[in-house]
C-alpha cells in the first residue's frame, strides 16, 4: 500500500487518512465554505484542530468540563503568512460544531487519549498564536522555518503537533532522521503523517522514506494538499526551485516524547 494519500480537488474533505492505516495517529483535513459546520466528536481519542486559513467560531461540551467555545478565531488566509495559527486541544469524549466564518481550511489530528479516570485534568483549550515557539533549523539550503503547535513540552496524552515552512530550493527533515525504535533516551517511537501544501499550488515537492534495510523505500511526488505516511524509517523532504513547501506534522507513539536518530550515513552534513 502506498505511502502517499493523495488529496480530493472537491468536497469538504481534502484529504483523510483511513480509519486503522496507522496505530496511533489519526489526520483529516477539511475545507469550509462560509457558514458551513464541521461536528467534530473525539471518541477515546484526544484531539488538535488546527486552523490552517480563514476564521471560525467553535462550540462544544466535554465530558466533566462542561459547555466551552471561542469565537472569531483566525489571523491567516494561508499557511504560508508568516504568522502561527490558532489550535484548539480537545480531551478524549469532547463533542464540538466548527461554523465556518470565511472560507476555511481546518486540520483535526487525533492521538489516542487516556481514560477519565487517567484524564490528568486536561480539558478543552485555545492555544494561541503567541504561545507558540518558532524557531529557525538548519542552515543554507537546509534553512526551514518551524512552529510548535502542540510539543511535548505542553500537556496532552500523546499527540504532537508542528508545522514546518521549506524555502524554494531548500531540503527539510533533513539529514534523515528516524523516530521508530523504543529506545529512550537514545530514540523515541512515533508514528507520523506529513499533510502538504505547495505555493503555488500547481507545483510539487519530493520526500522519501526508507529503512535501514530497505524493507521500506518509497519516494514520492507530493502535490499540494496531499497526505505522506511515516511508520516508521527516515523521511526527508526536498523541495524544487521556485515553490515553497508547507507541511503540518502529527505525531504519537506509545511515550510522548519526541527523541529522532539521524541516518549515520549522511549525519556528516551536520558538520557543514
Amino acid at each position: 500500500m502506498s505511502l502517499l494519500v493523495k488529496s480530493a480537488a472537491k468536497g469538504r474533505t481534502m484529504v483523510q487518512l483511513a480509519e486503522g492505516r496507522l496505530q496511533y495517529v489519526g489526520f483529516a483535513a477539511y475545507r469550509l465554505s462560509l457558514g458551513e459546520s464541521l461536528p467534530v466528536n473525539a471518541g477515546d481519542r484526544e484531539l488538535c484542530l488546527v486552523l490552517l486559513s480563514g476564521r471560525i467560531g467553535i462550540q462544544g461540551e466535554a465530558p466533566g468540563q462542561g459547555a466551552f467555545g471561542w469565537d472569531n478565531l483566525g489571523d491567516r488566509q494561508s499557511v504560508f503568512e508568516d504568522k502561527s495559527p490558532f489550535a484548539v486541544y480537545l480531551p478524549p469524549g469532547s463533542q464540538a460544531q466548527v461554523t465556518a466564518l470565511s472560507d476555511v481550511q481546518i486540520a483535526v489530528c487525533a492521538a489516542p487519549g487516556a481514560t477519565a479516570k487517567s484524564s490528568n485534568g486536561l480539558g478543552p483549550r485555545l492555544i494561541l498564536p503567541e504561545s507558540m515557539k518558532r524557531s529557525v533549523r538548519g542552515k543554507g539550503a537546509n534553512t526551514r522555518y518551524v512552529c510548535d503547535i502542540l510539543p511535548d513540552s505542553e500537556p496532552a496524552h500523546s499527540l504532537l503537533v508542528v508545522e514546518v515552512r521549506t524555502p524554494s530550493g531548500h531540503s527539510s527533515s533533513y539529514p534523515p532522521h528516524k523516530h521508530d525504535t523504543d529506545d529512550l533516551p537514545h530514540q523515541s517511537f512515533l508514528e507520523e503523517t506529513y499533510y502538504h501544501q505547495v505555493n503555488p499550488p500547481q507545483g510539487f515537492v519530493f520526500q522519501r522514506v526508507y529503512t535501514d534495510d530497505r524493507s521500506l523505500d518509497e519516494a514520492m511526488a507530493v502535490e499540494h494538499g496531499d497526505l505522506v505516511v511515516v511508520p516508521k524509517g527516515y523521511h526527508p523532504v526536498s523541495v524544487p526551485y521556485g515553490y515553497e513547501s508547507y507541511y503540518l506534522n502529527v505525531m504519537a507513539g506509545p511515550k510522548r516524547v519526541w527523541q529522532f536518530h539521524n541516518d549515520p550515513r549522511h549525519s556528516w552534513l551536520l558538520d557543514l
